[in-house]
């Protein structure tokens, strides 16, 4: 550990346990050197538009219903051909949860329904060759109930494994973590409930084994005011980087440290621990980093604190733009001037408070859709598209209004999407296909020119060809009711794109001389040009 996360760990004065031996080996502490090795992808590979895959979504190769690292290696051929240039995994480690994957119960593992280490090198040597880079999960806030050190934490109050995590016998009133008292007593093993957290019977207090779960008690909380725990992620992160990892998406960073019941959010200590894995990812050449933090993504968003976070709440505006709500045209437009160049930028994700599928909140309204799209795949930032979104997937029925279920049903690949071509040859999927699948799906949506596909695979095309649009400033943007227009600009290089959400045709005045580049077209465009209802339209500007 570096001086200057000793300066960070010292800080760190409350709680701080005591020097303990070293625990017994029930799960890998080993140091792991560092061996940054030169990034293989092209430059500014990261500025390109990623894809969130669920790998327990994506493709299943032995039959059991489950998606897997070998079934997502033999779909490279299908991302490389939309266009992106980076994969976003949610968990792919070992979990207790068998699902979403974020109550980890081995850090440098691979979930055994996902298949093995060898499979995963496999993965990243053929992302590789194909100039896709790869990001994994990161969850360091908590562990899963049956992480080894904690069930050790709890049998033996003196164990060593005690210090790797947040005890506290009477922490006071006031807690409220979106509705729920985020501390729980292991005596009463509460991590087996199945009901909602809210019914839950309180802890008493006193209770010399009541610990602390920001997301429940399911998944209990690191200590990291322990320095111990700090090195064990810093190993665990290295791990993986060594083994050709290209970066990370790290889980809750916000949550890291909390000081009280009221000052438990977005903590100064929790910003200087997150810096510093940021620089240790970043120590490795062309490493990428992207952090949820859902309060305060701006501020995350700064090279100096995370170097990319996701830009929560502007998915929403996204949203209603697409729908035709000119306030949040005006929003979007807004955002995007002061947006950092290193926001991670989506329409939703696998959890649903973030929105239901986009299919789904736009009802099949497949012109208002391609706007959505449009809203930030020609911005600036990463666009994340989350798994199905370019054929239109839609959802499936969930269990309850926050269920994340409806997001993350298995990948359409095919009309029945069973048997070779499709996500498995198992009469019972992990979960239930997608209704929609008849026509939204991969193989369908490739042969049909005016697929959703392929307007995707247009736009990210014309992405990756102009520099304006992937590098570029946001420059002169201007809303008139329901039309939105901008330039990005690199260089002597400027890109005009005009956005119409309205139901009605409407016009806007080109700047200058214009090549069309969306519809493409090789006559010269100049003046006032018309944008039909619900329409995209995209320049590039002569820069004599």
């Amino acid at each position: 550990m570096n001086r200057s996360l000793l300066a960070v760990a010292s800080a760190l004065a409350l709680m701080a346990p005591p020097a303990l031996a070293d625990p017994t080996p029930l799960i890998d502490t080993r140091p792991v050197p560092a061996e940054p090795r030169a990034s293989t992808l092209p430059a500014h590979w990261q500025h390109g538009v990623f894809m969130e895959i669920f790998v327990r979504a994506y493709q299943d190769t032995d039959g059991d219903g489950i998606g897997d690292l070998r079934g997502l290696t033999r779909r490279l051929d299908y991302l490389q051909r939309l266009g992106v240039s980076g994969l976003w995994l949610m968990p792919i480690t070992a979990s207790a949860d068998r699902d979403h994957g974020y109550a980890t119960t081995d850090f440098r593992r691979i979930e055994p329904q996902y298949g093995t280490l060898a499979d995963f090198d496999e993965l990243v040597r053929e992302a590789h060759k194909r100039g896709i880079g790869i990001v994994m999960d990161y969850v360091i806030n908590h562990a899963a109930w049956s992480f080894p050190p904690f069930q050790a934490a709890v049998a033996d109050r003196n164990s060593p494994w005690r210090s790797w995590f947040v005890w506290n016998p009477d922490p006071g009133p006031g807690w409220d973590i979106w509705g729920k008292v985020p501390w729980y007593d292991a005596a009463t093993r509460p991590w087996t409930w199945t009901g909602s957290l809210k019914d839950l019977p309180p802890f008493k207090p006193g209770a010399p084994d009541v610990y602390f779960g920001t997301f429940g008690p399911h998944m209990p909380d690191f200590n990291m005011r322990n320095p111990a725990v700090v090195q064990y992620h810093e190993d665990s992160l290295r791990f993986w980087l060594n083994r050709g990892l290209d970066g990370y998406r790290l889980d809750a960073v916000p949550h890291l440290i909390e000081n009280n019941a009221k000052d438990w959010n977005d903590q100064p200590e929790s910003r200087a621990l997150t810096k510093h894995f940021q620089d240790l990812i970043k120590s490795y050449p062309g490493r990428y980093v992207v952090c949820e933090a859902t309060a305060e993504p701006i501020a995350y968003g700064d090279p100096a604190l995370c170097g990319g976070a996701f830009a929560f709440n502007l998915n929403y505006e996204m949203m209603k733009a697409a729908k035709g709500e000119a306030g949040a045209v005006q929003k979007v437009a807004d955002y995007y001037r002061s947006m950092s160049p290193t926001m991670a930028t989506f329409l939703h994700n696998h959890d649903i408070f973030t929105g239901h599928r986009v299919w789904d909140q736009l009802h099949g309204d497949e012109a208002r859709y391609r706007l959505a799209a449009a809203s930030y795949l020609l911005l600036p930032g990463t666009p994340f598209v989350y798994y199905g979104e370019e054929i239109g997937l839609a959802g499936i029925d969930g269990k309850a209004a926050d269920d994340d279920a409806p997001l993350r049903a298995p990948m359409s690949w095919t009309p029945s999407n069973h048997g070779p071509g499709g996500f498995t040859t198992s009469d019972t999927p992990y979960r239930a296909l997608s209704l929609n699948r008849s026509r939204h799906n991969a193989e369908s949506q490739q042969r049909d020119p005016g697929s959703l596909f392929n307007f995707y695979r247009e736009l990210i095309a014309l992405r990756r060809a102009q520099p304006a649009l992937t590098l570029g400033r946001y420059e002169v943007d201007r809303v008139e009711g329901l039309v939105w227009s901008f330039q990005r600009v690199h260089g002597r290089e400027r890109v005009f794109v005009a956005i119409n959400y309205g139901d009605t045709a409407a016009s806007v005045a080109l700047p200058a001389r214009a090549q069309a580049l969306h519809p493409r077209s090789s006559a010269p465009a100049q003046g006032q040009v018309t944008l039909p209802p619900l329409s995209l339209r995209v320049y590039r500007l002569d820069p004599s």
